[in-house]
């Protein structure tokens, strides 16, 4: 039994569930997503609650591993149409600095050139300070996956630490060489 899938998933106020074949509409406040589950897990919608069940035999490891996924991922959609995701990131290091130009995200970060990232459609970008970036949205994939894109144009070195990390990430420092005696 998969520990993950069985739990049922609270529909709140406002959003609304539809299911089309394997394909599963989650509506709210926030938007609409759309995702095609596996053929392996069907989706029931009860009153208050959605429940993932498995079709095959929920013994065997890949109908357990899709289940746990499945609920997983509608599980993310009705947070995402609800009350949405954020991933924040920090700059650091003498003269690394974020803004914003219309709606694409400028940074400064030791480049003989600044670097200029265009945000997907349905991802928002925000600058609160020079140092810090917010990225906000309703899909916790695409989230995820700009934040990360950010982040590779300059990630944390262990020396100094300078570079563009998540807020809270904790990077190893090394011991820089010591002078000959």
């Amino acid at each position: 039994m998969s520990r993950v899938g069985k739990l049922p998933i609270a529909i709140p106020a406002g959003v609304s569930i539809k299911l089309d074949g394997r394909t599963v509409s989650v509506s709210g406040p926030g938007g609409e997503l759309a995702r095609t589950l596996n053929p392996e897990v069907a989706v029931v919608v009860e009153a208050d609650q959605v429940l993932v069940k498995p079709v095959g035999d929920p013994e065997e490891k890949r109908v357990r591993s899709q289940w746990g996924l499945s609920r997983s991922l509608v599980a993310n959609m009705v947070q995402g149409v609800s009350s949405g995701f954020q991933k924040t990131l920090e700059l650091s290091g003498v003269g690394y600095r974020a803004s914003r130009q219309g709606a694409d995200l400028v940074l400064t970060v030791g480049f003989s050139h600044p670097v200029r990232i265009t945000p997907p459609s349905g991802l928002e970008v925000e600058v609160p300070s020079p140092t810090v970036v917010v990225v906000k949205g309703r899909d916790k994939e695409a989230v995820g996956a700009l934040s990360a894109r950010i982040r590779a144009v300059r990630p944390p070195e262990p020396y100094k630490g300078k570079g563009i990390r998540y807020q809270g990430e904790q990077v190893r420092r090394k011991v820089g060489k010591t002078g000959k005696k």
